[in-house]
């Protein structure tokens, strides 16, 4: 009988470590859509554009982008002044609205470096490569025009 609890817990305690294992396994390799990281963001595009203007005065949005990042929803906007070359990136909490961290200011070749490792994320995410990160941008786009035409 004693064997009998031996071999059922080993049985369970195998059970349990297979199924952590296939789901944490399962949520690191999700890609998550626009449309879903838009419905659980509590700040709208609108909102989180006007706060990171704020913060660099004189400014304009070159890119914007939903994302999560470090398992944080949050907002992306790189913004150009003119005069200064590079960018300054802005990043807005999607859920409370309030400013990650400090405005970053990233050099030309910042950029070029981040844009390239972008584009080597969407290809190793199944995004098609440049196609596919320039649709998601268009897409991204598409979506702040909406949203700046809202109340």
């Amino acid at each position: 009988m004693n064997i009998d609890f031996t071999r059922r817990g080993a049985l369970l305690t195998g059970l349990v470590a297979l199924t952590i294992g296939a789901s944490s396994a399962g949520a690191q390799g999700k890609h998550e859509t626009q449309a879903q990281l838009r419905a659980e963001a509590k700040v709208t595009m609108a909102v989180a554009r006007a706060t990171a203007l704020a913060k660099v005065p004189g400014g304009r949005v070159k890119a914007s982008e939903l994302e999560r990042e470090n398992g944080k929803l949050l907002y992306s906007f790189d913004i150009a002044t003119k005069g200064k070359p590079g960018i300054d990136e802005v990043q807005i909490d999607a859920l409370t609205g309030a400013q990650i961290g400090t405005v970053v200011h990233e050099t030309p070749a910042d950029e070029k470096a981040e844009a390239s490792a972008e584009m080597k994320e969407h290809k190793s995410a199944g995004k098609h490569g440049k196609k596919g990160a320039k649709m998601e941008m268009k897409d991204d786009k598409a979506e702040d025009r909406k949203e700046m035409k809202k109340p």
